[in-house]
């Protein structure tokens, strides 16, 4: 003989599944965690900078605004459920690359040329995650990307050049 509570089953979710999905259409992922995150980074920026040195409660109030300003149009939301998950597959596949070359490669090596390869790998990674998220919302069909885009390429170009050309330009001089 089973005992009834009264309590209806369906309105208790009994897996991990069906609790996401309920914090899902209560906007726990698209409003309280975005604000919670922009809240936070504002806050820790404003009080890292100290632009009112001692005054945490205006910190907290103006990190208030910016958070609750940031979800006043869906803008924010739609662009989180675009960047996060890109961004964890894109740190999956560094975690995956980090398990596989851990078996070979020698990570106390003195030049430390993997450090910069998997770096490289992390750079290009996060390039793909912002442009990919970006494309979501037709950010480069929008008409300025066609004008300038180009332009922009180039001139990214040109000052990694004139980068790698100072940083480089130290060696060999017989200084």
């Amino acid at each position: 003989m089973s005992v009834t509570t009264g309590l209806a089953t369906a309105a208790y979710p009994s897996s991990i599944g069906q609790v996401l999905q309920s914090w899902e259409s209560l906007g726990i992922f698209s409003y309280v965690l975005p604000f919670i995150l922009i809240f936070a980074v504002v806050y820790a920026i404003l009080d890292k900078v100290e632009v009112f040195e001692g005054k945490n409660s205006l910190n907290m109030v103006i990190a208030l605004a910016v958070g609750l300003l940031s979800l006043q149009f869906e803008f924010v939301p739609l662009f989180f459920s675009e960047i996060f998950p890109r961004a964890g597959i894109a740190i999956s596949v560094l975690l995956v690359a980090l398990i596989l070359a851990g078996a070979f490669i020698d990570w106390k090596d003195k030049d430390k040329k993997w450090h910069w390869i998997f770096f490289g790998l992390a750079a290009i990674a996060f390039l793909l995650v912002i442009a990919n998220s970006f494309a979501a919302f037709s950010f480069f069909g929008s008409g300025w990307w066609d004008n300038y885009g180009s332009a922009i390429i180039v001139l990214v170009v040109l000052v990694a050049l004139v980068t790698a050309v100072m940083l480089g330009g130290g060696k060999g001089e017989g200084k």
